[in-house]
């Protein structure tokens, strides 16, 4: 493609950045999905923790509409952006300023056919004010009401925030309310999906949700497993949308939205994980549906302006289409695979050993999640374990892992390395010997 149609569909990237100008275009043809068809388009984010005029989250923002846009104005039959979603913690504080940093960040890119459509939540957007006084400034703003009901490109999106009552998360009438919409959306069209915006999971859903994790919340579970046509849309944890985990399918469809502003993990016992360069890590869903009803997925590294994760969903709102559960998705998944050749390099350190591995293959479509190493002593037993976090979440992989293993006995030892995947599928693993 010739630098003028370049710079005619991406006027936004500098014209000598090369690499983020075809970086950008991994957004418009990914391999799998190219002939989806959609009849509407937005796009979903969460989690932007603005705290004032045109700083990184600002950015992030303008640059996420500016990529929904390129979609759209470079797609072959539907070219429009149709809404603009963000599920809670607009802001990082709750200021005032910065829910007006947040507007301007986005109306300055907003088109006048996009709807921009966001939900407050209790925490970062309730920090400064009352709740009651947030609804009226973003109310002032926006024009919206902060809990709604609105059609987009003829499906319906229902969005819940925190109720103004300091006292509560959610009041009853809040819930009265959404089941009663619920009946009044599925009521105009059962065939179609409808899409439920809230800022905390829905406990033990997606990724992030569980009690353990401690970003879900019961609160609507009651009402929603009551319309399998829901496609449920939270942030909150911050946990990476391009995890599989993160689309979740039961008696209805969830998905975690990642997050405008880093990321975060659990990984067995450690929650609220937060590796290196985590603040860097920003993301958002496309969100498509063409005349079936499928739903098409696709997660984008911001920064990088790549997709990380394409997926389509078979209608949703027909419960016979929950290819997504997790035990599905568990007993699908498959062991990662070292290359042939591949060893474990070791070198010493102060305080044990550092191993280097190449990175494993996913032989399933899915990243690998999770790397696990293990020493263990001449009687086979295990004498350390460690593990540590790919940078799947990211259009960046690395080529190679390195683990350090606390190791201070001298001794020969046995050390083991695993990959594993979102469900906790195994590689074969790569061994070696070492002598400390």
């Amino acid at each position: 493609m010739d630098a003028a149609k370049l710079k005619t569909m991406f006027p936004f990237l500098p014209k000598a950045d090369a690499k983020k100008q075809a970086a950008a275009l991994a957004v418009l043809s990914p391999a799998d999905n190219a002939d989806f068809c959609p009849v509407v388009r937005f796009l979903v984010c969460s989690d932007a923790h603005v705290d004032g005029r045109g700083d990184e989250s600002c950015k992030r923002l303008q640059t996420m509409l500016r990529l929904g846009y390129a979609v759209a104005d470079a797609a072959k039959a539907y070219r429009r952006l149709d809404a603009v979603m963000c599920v809670g913690d607009l802001t990082g504080r709750g200021k005032p300023v910065q829910f007006q940093a947040f507007y301007d960040a986005v109306a300055a890119v907003k088109r006048r056919e996009t709807k921009l459509l966001c939900v407050l939540a209790r925490a970062h957007d309730g920090w400064t004010m009352t709740r009651a006084q947030t609804h009226a400034l973003w109310q002032s703003l926006s024009g919206l009401s902060p809990d709604f009901h609105v059609l987009v490109g003829g499906f319906h999106v229902i969005g819940v925030s925190a109720s103004k009552n300091d006292q509560l998360i959610y009041d009853d009438g809040q819930i009265a309310w959404l089941r009663r919409e619920l009946e009044r959306a599925t009521k105009d069209d059962p065939k179609k999906p409808v899409f439920v915006l809230h800022h905390e999971h829905v406990r033990d859903t997606v990724y992030g949700s569980s009690a353990f994790d401690g970003w879900g919340e019961t609160f609507f579970a009651g009402v929603l497993r009551d319309f399998p046509q829901v496609v449920d849309l939270s942030g909150h944890s911050h946990y990476p949308l391009n995890d599989p985990r993160s689309v979740w399918q039961g008696a209805y469809t969830a998905i975690g939205t990642g997050a405008i502003r880093y990321a975060e993990f659990t990984v067995d016992d450690v929650r609220t994980y937060h590796p290196e360069g985590y603040d860097a890590v920003s993301t958002c869903w496309i969100v498509e549906l063409d005349k079936a009803c499928r739903l098409r997925l696709r997660g984008v590294d911001i920064p990088a302006q790549q997709v990380l994760c394409d997926d389509v969903l078979d209608n949703p709102a027909d419960p016979q289409n929950r290819a997504y559960t997790p035990e599905k998705r568990a007993a699908a998944s498959k062991p990662p695979v070292f290359a042939p050749g591949a060893v474990i390099k070791t070198e010493p350190t102060e305080t044990g050993v550092a191993l280097t591995v190449p990175a494993a293959a996913s032989a399933d479509g899915t990243p690998v999640v999770l790397y696990r190493a293990a020493a263990f002593d001449e009687a086979g037993a295990e004498k350390a374990k460690t593990w540590t976090l790919p940078r799947y979440y990211t259009a960046q992989p690395e080529k190679a892992v390195t683990l350090h293993l606390e190791l201070q006995q001298h001794g020969v030892y046995t050390v083991r390395v695993t990959a594993e995947t979102a469900w906790g599928v195994q590689s074969a693993p790569l061994e070696a010997q070492i002598s400390i």
